[in-house]
């Protein structure tokens, strides 16, 4: 089979199109054929070497497509299958894959491969986010959510808009901005002409929010933490802008003894049965249209460099999906 491959970390360059064996799915595997693989940011801390993997190493984390193959002891999935997964370990920017079976779940009619592949990660992750993590959320609660108009920041939009949440979404350009708003932001901040805690504090009465949702990192780190309300929690998960630097546990005692979560979906993936649950959840509100996930951008598998340097250039709305 084709697939996307690197042989050493760096920037877009390193990656190439590599002939790659597939082989059969051995216990507990399944083999799935790709129709579309979903373009996310963690898939450049792989290339980076920021998330270290085993050289040689394909990359991307989640596709969607039809089950070809399982292996023994395998029984929620059969040959033909519609299939759709958001993976633990890279290798879906590729035209099949083998992978362990407990991550893939059934993706229903309803659902396009598209918008399957580009839904799984960053849905679930939105899913743990707002209804796993360890913190009661109210209707009618003030949360802030860094880029808010990216792929997991417009579902984020929804999503807490369908559970009477009030996002406070940032975004680089008032386009960003008008399009978090449009997928149900309550108020948007144009971080690149605003000041975002002071923002903040006036849409807040002073209070400040009681979760902080980031995904930039080291650039947005400082003003996450003063846009807190006292025991509030700030929960860091990505780091489009580098990692967030270390950090005397001291300051959050200083920012009004707030709580830090560094939390990851593979940690909430942790079986078959977690995996599917998130997944019904995230399918419902698809289902439903409580969610859309535009897909923005398609680019065939070939192109995965210029997929990346579109996606670390900031200039992207929504989500992208290569097609093999």
């Amino acid at each position: 089979m084709r697939a996307i491959q690197i042989e050493r970390f760096g920037d877009p360059d390193v990656m190439h199109l590599a002939d790659v064996p597939l082989g059969d799915p051995g216990p507990g595997d399944v083999r799935v054929r790709h129709h579309a693989c979903g373009i996310n940011f963690i898939d450049t801390y792989h290339r980076t070497g920021l998330y270290p993997l085993p050289l040689p190493a394909v990359l991307g984390t989640e596709a969607a497509g039809v089950v070809e193959a399982v292996g023994a002891g395998v029984t929620h999935l059969a040959a033909g299958d519609r299939v759709a997964y958001a993976a633990r370990t890279p290798g879906s920017y590729a035209e099949a894959r083998v992978l362990p079976a407990f991550p893939v779940v059934k993706l229903p009619d309803s659902i396009d491969f598209e918008t399957g592949a580009a839904m799984m990660l960053k849905g679930l992750t939105v899913q743990y986010l707002l209804r796993r993590t360890r913190v009661e959320l109210l209707p009618g609660e003030l949360i802030l959510w860094h880029a808010a108009a990216g792929g997991v920041g417009l579902i984020a939009c929804q999503w807490a808009k369908a559970l009477g949440l009030r996002l406070i979404g940032t975004a680089g350009s008032d386009e960003k901005c008008r399009l978090a708003e449009q997928h149900g932001a309550a108020h948007v901040i144009n971080y690149r002409r605003e000041d975002v805690v002071a923002r903040v504090r006036e849409l807040t009465g002073g209070k400040g929010v009681a979760v902080v949702y980031d995904a930039v990192g080291k650039d947005t780190w400082e003003r996450s933490l003063d846009c807190l309300a006292p025991l509030g929690l700030l929960v860091s998960f990505g780091n489009a802008s580098r990692a967030v630097p270390p950090f005397s546990v001291g300051v959050l005692a200083q920012k009004g003894s707030v709580y830090v979560q560094r939390p990851t979906l593979a940690t909430y993936l942790s079986s078959r049965e977690a995996a599917q649950a998130m997944a019904d959840e995230l399918f419902a509100m698809v289902a439903t249209g409580k969610i859309k996930v535009p897909v923005e951008r398609r680019y065939p598998l070939a192109e995965a460099a210029r997929a990346h340097r579109d996606l670390e250039g900031r200039t992207t709305t929504g989500a992208g999906v290569l097609v093999p």
